[in-house]
C-alpha cells in the first residue's frame, strides 16, 4: 500500500515561517489551527499554509524538509512566492 507524504510551510500574519512534514496534511493543519502543536508553530502563530509538496517516499519528504529548513529565509520566501506571491492560505477553498 502506497502512502502520501507532505512537506509543508506555514506562515503567520507577520510572515514567520514553519516547515514540517506529515502523512496527513488535513489533520496536521487542523492541529496547527486549533493550537494543539507545541513549540515554535504555536508560539509564532504559524497557521496559514503557504506552500506544500507531495511525495510517496518518507525519506524524500524528510530530506526535503531538512533541505528547506537549512535554506536562508530569503530562499524560503522565493520558494513560497514562486507559486503563491500573495501568501494566500492554501488550505482555504
Amino acid at each position: 500500500m502506497s502512502r502520501t507524504y507532505f512537506v509543508y510551510v506555514l506562515a503567520s500574519e507577520s510572515h514567520e515561517l514553519y516547515v514540517g512534514v506529515t502523512n496527513d496534511l488535513e489533520r496536521r493543519l487542523a492541529e496547527h489551527k486549533a493550537g494543539l502543536t507545541k513549540g515554535y508553530a504555536l508560539k509564532h502563530g504559524t497557521t496559514r499554509l503557504v506552500h506544500f509538496e507531495v511525495t510517496g517516499d518518507i525519506r524524500a519528504a524528510i530530506s526535503r524538509e531538512k533541505q528547506i529548513k537549512a535554506w536562508t529565509r530569503a530562499k524560503r520566501i522565493m520558494l513560497i512566492e514562486k507559486d503563491n506571491p500573495d501568501w494566500r492560505d492554501l488550505s482555504v477553498s
